[in-house]
């Protein structure tokens, strides 16, 4: 890929770090505490911002404050990263409001997964700079959870290679061998395939994509990836990355029809290398992946951080 993402500053211990929800609401105050805990935990500051704790159905408050809340934070300079407290659904509804310009003029960590998938495909789309597909600040870390955060968020793009957070940590099942070079992106499936066809898209080209989900059933994940299949993504990425794909339901419908093979008919449309089984998504062990930085896909080193 030919654009030239930026990588924001390391988060550094004493890092000022806002915690905020442009998404889903969270459950109760124990989960901000929470929050709170993970960040003083990895050596930052916690910074909450005014809306965390809103709720308007589905929505942590509506669409108005928790825009206010990203961009503040976006243009507060005492603001060094930005750590989503959830996912769950509401980011696609404010992305035409963000303020990408102060973004790019001064880029900061931006940290979550799920339905901040839409947050991380806009900021590399209007802001070209590198972002972090990590767990949700509310989360119970788990040492593997927080050691892969700590250390990709805390590498510059000098100390990436030498401080790669995937090396020899998490077995990957190959379904297609080869070796392939390109920038990391992706995150949910649900929320990639919504945005194609906006100024959000995903940059797919010469891409290495990384792909998760979480309460869909086998025929959803089909007729996703067909639809990437269809309009000729999977044909145009360096490699393709599967990671955890979890409560998909009751499946004593589908027949032949199960992951592997779904995962495998995809593999047969891409051109390089395909594994499934990355610790990635809704689970315990998570890694967390610099999207929009160079990766190295190759049976020999698995997913590793490349030169630039």
């Amino acid at each position: 890929m030919s654009v030239p993402y930026t990588s924001p500053p390391a988060l550094a211990p004493g890092a000022r770090v806002a915690l905020l929800a442009p998404a889903g609401p969270l459950s109760d105050n124990d989960d901000l505490e929470r929050a709170k805990k993970n960040v003083r935990a990895l050596g930052w500051e916690p910074h909450v911002s005014e809306h965390a704790l809103s709720r308007d159905g589905y929505l942590a408050g509506g669409d108005a404050s928790r825009l206010a809340d990203l961009n503040a934070a976006i243009r507060d300079p005492r603001i060094d990263g930005i750590w989503c407290l959830r996912g769950g659904y509401g980011t696609m509804r404010i992305l035409d409001g963000v303020d990408y310009e102060s973004l790019r003029r001064a880029p900061k960590a931006i940290i979550g997964f799920s339905d901040i998938t839409a947050l991380h495909l806009a900021v590399r789309a209007r802001s070209d700079i590198v972002s972090f597909h990590g767990p949700a600040a509310r989360a119970e870390l788990t040492p593997f959870s927080r050691q892969s955060l700590l250390r990709a968020t805390s590498a510059t793009s000098a100390t990436a290679v030498a401080r790669d957070p995937f090396t020899g940590d998490a077995p990957l099942t190959w379904l297609r061998e080869g070796q392939a070079t390109g920038r990391l992106e992706g995150g949910n499936l649900a929320l990639l395939c919504a945005l194609f066809g906006t100024p959000y898209a995903a940059r797919v080209d010469g891409a290495i994509l990384v792909l998760e989900d979480v309460n869909e059933p086998l025929y959803r994940i089909d007729r996703m990836l067909r639809q990437l299949i269809l309009s000729g993504v999977l044909s145009r990425l360096a490699g393709l990355c599967f990671g955890a794909f979890t409560a998909r339901g009751d499946e004593n419908d589908a027949g032949a029809h199960t992951l592997d093979v779904l995962f495998n008919e995809a593999a047969a449309h891409v051109p390089g290398p395909v594994v499934s089984d990355a610790p990635v998504g809704h689970i315990p062990d998570q890694w967390t992946l610099p999207l929009g930085a160079r990766a190295e896909l190759s049976p020999a080193r698995g997913l590793v951080l490349a030169v630039r």
